[in-house]
């Protein structure tokens, strides 16, 4: 998946969120958008004002999938405000998240701004919890005042905002934990223009002898594996090519991390049920296991989870 200019055959992708209530409720930057013809001239003006930066999120076979929006750039006070939105048949493939972050690092680093302000209606659950979920916190004050007074109209708003130098691409790794499991830096040496070297030893940077290693790829983009815990064994897993969301639940939290960073390993030692997003194609998924393939050491089915964890606490 990538950001990409908008093109004109994008727009019956995009009368798909426009015509979707649950998707567009709050969305007051589109608000103009309610005919194919609305979203064709959108299209064609989506680049002539420098106060607005609109892209499209593709798929890796350039597929609309949703858009993100930087509107009311102001250079001179280093602020903008944002929006992001997808269709439904981009909903939980991780879209949203990377076209989030993709518009974030235009914004501080090519427009070198210092805030990105966005917010949702109060009755827009889902929005909200997706934010919350991905490490944004929302704001009780320190709304700028010209921001707040281009949405007076609008009641019941719940305001984030992200400043240069926030961890916006990944909030769990800065916690050194993800449902109650190790994140580690795996060693690293880098060579001056030949790339890096990293390794990780048994019973040294993780605590348990390595009796298999295996290693998942080809996944297609957008995909989902693995839907099970363990019972007894350890792994280390990482993500030497890619970007692939792990969600991890130990029964009592349910967190996620991004893999994207051959140099940051996940030490899962405790029985956790997990599960996998590729959130790019050919992505590839590393693990080191403590023990031998054993089925009777699998637990496949979500109920039988909690039940497992509940006996052992």
């Amino acid at each position: 998946m990538r950001l990409r200019e908008l093109r004109m055959e994008d727009a019956p992708f995009m009368m798909e969120w426009v015509l979707d209530a649950d998707l567009s409720s709050g969305l007051h930057l589109y608000d103009t958008l309610k005919t194919i013809q609305d979203a064709e001239s959108f299209i064609r003006s989506s680049n002539d004002s420098p106060h607005e930066k609109h892209f499209a999120i593709a798929s890796d076979e350039d597929e609309y999938m949703g858009m993100v929006s930087l509107r009311n750039i102001d250079m001179d006070d280093g602020v903008a405000e944002f929006s992001v939105v997808v269709r439904r048949n981009a909903l939980s493939k991780g879209y949203a998240l990377h076209g989030m972050t993709e518009a974030l690092d235009y914004a501080f680093h090519s427009l070198n701004l210092n805030t990105v302000y966005w917010c949702v209606s109060a009755d827009n659950t889902r929005a909200i919890r997706f934010f919350v979920k991905h490490g944004f916190n929302t704001l009780d004050e320190d709304v700028p005042v010209n921001i707040l007074n281009r949405h007076s109209k609008e009641n019941d708003l719940v305001w984030f905002a992200v400043l240069k130098g926030d961890d916006y691409r990944n909030a769990t790794l800065s916690r050194g934990t993800v449902a109650g499991n190790r994140i580690i830096s795996i060693k690293t040496v880098p060579t001056i223009e030949a790339g890096e070297l990293s390794f990780f030893e048994a019973n040294q940077d993780i605590d348990f002898e390595i009796k298999r290693v295996y290693y998942i790829s080809k996944v297609p983009e957008g995909r989902r594996r693995g839907f099970h815990a363990h019972k007894k064994l350890k792994q280390l897993l990482f993500c030497p090519y890619g970007e692939i969301q792990l969600i991890l639940d130990n029964g009592s939290i349910r967190e996620e991390i991004t893999l994207n960073d051959p140099s940051i390993g996940i030490v899962i030692d405790i029985p956790t049920w997990r599960e996998m997003l590729w959130l790019k194609k050919d992505s590839v998924l590393c693990v080191a296991a403590s023990e031998y393939y054993d089925e009777d050491d699998y637990i496949r089915d979500y109920g039988e989870y909690k039940r497992f964890i509940s006996k052992t606490d």
